[in-house]
């Protein structure tokens, strides 16, 4: 009966929510008709902490938050990804983003293939991959080898029907993402399947051109390097600031994402670069680590035989998910610890900002014991 109860309080809470938000939302566009004030934006509830108890209450940038304040949101980042049951979640959009990448691979050497040979293509998108253990390598590698063999030069009515279905079956592991990132900031989802998966459609079709972008630049940026005589410390200066240059690429498609996928009116940059760059960073030193340990210590091969290299490619989309989703419950928090509002367009106060993290504070500056329980979230 318990388990009764905390499910239909979970759809009472969650139905609650979605009022609440819709009531919101037509009050701002009311108020936003008639021209009028809606309250002075820096004015905080009247139970509001000091910010002696919460550092950074009047921050208007994550820089402005106190090293106590980060510590705050930090401690309330992790107890938030173990009650949203983010692990769990992680492991499901992987599942999904795994299934999503062949399709993907598919609608990229073909767009990739319109302006290069496919072969060209195939070649490019290995060296893209360098950097991932080589198990998962060699799978890719084999996906790719299959699908230049079946790929045409020509833009065809069957090629364009082609990357469409391929755009639309990778666009489900990004739907995927969207949702996950939704839950990391505590928001109810009231878009239609139509808005969401048009949403996922951009994205996809966004990271599938920052790919073939990126690819250009990673074979083009070595030949004009070494057309310079930059000299041996030159050379190696330039091969550091090309991958600075594309770990702030992905930084910088980790922003838009935190802006776009949660239902709610999008933060301001600053209140999700901080926190992409950091996921960035951490990411990039987790991938390194795992191909070591994998390249040198693992046993895949012998343990998982012929279906190592999915494996090793499941364990890093898997790594790679759970730190985008923790990187959204850090940004969310770090938003929940000021009473600033952090939403693009004019500020407004508390409770109209159409975003719960914006529009209130933390109940506690920092999680007790057992608040990262999953069943505190649904209990009455």
């Amino acid at each position: 009966m318990t388990g009764t109860r905390q499910r239909e309080s979970a759809v009472d809470r969650i139905r609650e929510r979605v009022e609440e938000k819709a009531a919101r939302r037509a009050a701002a566009a009311k108020a936003a008709a008639e021209g009028r004030a809606t309250g002075d934006p820096d004015r905080l509830p009247a139970d509001a902490p000091r910010p002696e108890q919460l550092p950074g209450i009047h921050a208007s940038s994550p820089l402005g938050i106190p090293a106590r304040g980060w510590k705050q949101v930090l401690k309330r980042a992790w107890a938030e990804n173990n009650a949203d049951n983010m692990p769990i979640i992680a492991g499901g959009v992987a599942f999904f983003g795994f299934l999503a990448i062949f399709p993907a691979l598919i609608a990229l050497i073909s767009i990739y293939g319109l302006v290069a040979s496919p072969e060209q293509a195939a070649e490019q998108v290995e060296s893209f991959t360098s950097g991932l253990p080589e198990a998962a390598r060699e799978l890719i590698a084999e996906q790719v080898t299959a699908v230049t063999e079946n790929a045409g030069g020509a833009l065809t009515v069957s090629l364009i029907v082609s990357i469409l279905a391929a755009l639309w079956s990778a666009s489900g592991g990004v739907n995927n993402v969207v949702k996950a990132v939704n839950i990391a900031y505590d928001e109810a989802e009231t878009r239609n399947f139509v808005k969401l998966r048009a949403l996922s459609l951009v994205l996809t079709l966004g990271a599938v051109v920052f790919v073939v972008l990126t690819i250009g630049l990673v074979a083009v940026l070595p030949l004009v390097l070494d057309a310079l005589p930059l000299g041996a410390v030159g050379t190696v200066l330039a091969e550091i600031g090309r991958w600075v240059a594309l770990l702030a690429v992905v930084a910088g498609s980790l922003a838009v994402l935190y802006r776009v996928a949660p239902d709610r009116d999008a933060p301001r940059f600053r209140w999700v670069s901080l926190g992409s760059i950091v996921v960035t960073v951490v990411w990039a030193l987790v991938s390194l680590g795992f191909s070591l340990y994998v390249n040198n210590f693992g046993s895949y091969d012998k343990t998982y035989g012929a279906i190592a290299g999915v494996i090793v490619l499941m364990l890093w989309l898997y790594l790679t998910c759970y730190l985008i989703l923790l990187g959204a419950e850090i940004n969310s928090e770090a938003e929940h610890q000021t009473g600033h509002d952090t939403t693009d367009g004019e500020p407004v106060p508390m409770g109209q900002r159409n975003a719960v993290k914006a529009d209130t504070l933390p109940e506690k500056a920092e999680p007790e014991k057992g608040d990262g329980d999953p069943t505190r979230k649904n209990a009455p």
